[in-house]
């Protein structure tokens, strides 16, 4: 056949896609209804940040200097503070989950905080939210430094501390865990549009039979994958486009990479994700196993090997290698770094060469797949 209708073949699988898409409410469903959904509970309902804790206060002996103290807690927004009579009021409301830790001044905390081994203060912790425990810990120390300093400051004097810790927070100075989790929810929306949009309606079709009678015209394979995956990949596209503007105006997470560097590692992505969905649809042929085998294959070992919200490194050695086949992976570390840190190409480059390669190796695997389907 001529390159020119090779050329009309392929607008005219396009065009007949394009009004599949229009006629098909699901689809768009998927791609612009699913992220704004997701991004809105996600973005609003999912939080790494531990503020406004409840915390029980205990004072055995009210003096100026508990006074002083105790008015530390209320001064920051990480804490709820709740002054209780005693411990065993304490202890009883922990039990019940109305605190998560107890600070306890003792009676001889004026008395001690003169004195050279200074004045011990009892810090108890719900410790079933390890991650919540921690922080815990953390801002109580944070509030216990800084009213020293003060303290030391109205004596006219400095605290005597054998090391200065001068903190500095980079790319993400407010520790708003937001600016962490949404780049890396648009990776875990891309994977689940570009593998269900190929995977359901590609799958549709097999059970209609309208795939078949497309392998049987004059078509060929590259022209049927491109026919299909053209369409889904400017459907993808707008999807991630949404996705940026909400993250960029609604959750004000800041993006200091380049657009088109974003752009460029996001195509590579959606391909990947795309790929996937062809295969699982040609795998198949039944929407409902597609769906399942969608969401078990591409949406699970995103959303929990990707360091979308579980640290890697701290990983077991054997699941860290796991993560190294999980596409979303790759994607959620470009993500991050463009939004959070910037054009880092040391980051950039080889994160996008592993998902340039991962797309080859999906595309030759569905063009194999569907060739053998064909004899």
């Amino acid at each position: 056949m001529t390159r020119g209708g090779s050329t009309m073949r392929l607008r005219a699988l396009v065009r007949k896609e394009f009004l599949q898409i229009l006629r098909d409410p699901s689809s768009i469903a998927i791609a612009f209804v699913m992220p704004i959904v997701l991004l809105l509970l996600f973005g609003y309902g999912v939080s790494l940040d531990a503020k406004n804790v409840p915390v029980a206060l205990v004072i055995d002996q009210p003096s100026a200097d508990t006074a002083s103290f105790s008015s530390a807690f209320y001064a920051t927004d990480y804490f709820k503070p709740i002054t209780l009579r005693n411990m065993q009021h304490a202890e009883i409301a922990l039990l019940a989950g109305e605190v998560d830790g107890i600070v306890h001044l003792r009676a001889d905390f004026g008395r001690d905080l003169r004195h050279a081994g200074g004045a011990p203060v009892q810090v108890i912790v719900n410790g079933v939210n390890a991650n919540t425990g921690r922080l815990v810990l953390g801002y109580v120390n944070g509030v216990w430094s800084t009213w020293l300093q003060h303290q030391a400051e109205m004596r006219g004097g400095t605290l005597d501390v054998p090391v200065q810790v001068e903190q500095r927070v980079w790319f993400n100075s407010e520790l708003r865990s937001r600016n962490f989790l949404v780049p890396g929810l648009i990776a875990i929306i891309m994977t689940l549009i570009g593998a269900l949009l190929t995977a359901l309606v590609v799958a549709r079709e097999w059970e209609r039979g309208t795939f078949e009678a497309l392998m049987v015209t004059p078509v060929s394979i590259t022209e049927l994958m491109l026919g299909k995956m053209i369409p889904y990949f400017v459907l993808g596209t707008g999807s991630m486009l949404l996705s940026v503007v909400m993250a960029l105006y609604l959750f004000d997470v800041p993006l200091r990479g380049s657009f088109w560097v974003l752009w460029l590692g996001s195509s590579l992505f959606l391909l990947v994700a795309l790929g996937m969905g062809m295969l699982i649809s040609t795998v198949t042929k039944n929407q409902f196993l597609a769906a399942q085998v969608a969401i078990i294959v591409t949406f699970l070992p995103a959303f929990l090997l990707s360091g979308f919200i579980f640290e890697i490194a701290s990983m077991p050695t054997v699941v860290q290698i796991i993560t190294h086949i999980i596409p979303a992976r790759y994607f959620v570390a470009l993500l991050q770094t463009l939004f959070l840190a910037g054009d880092v190409w040391s980051v950039i480059l080889p994160n996008a060469l592993a998902l340039l390669l991962m797309a080859i190796v999906f595309f030759v695997l569905v063009w194999r797949k569907s060739r053998k389907r064909l004899e």
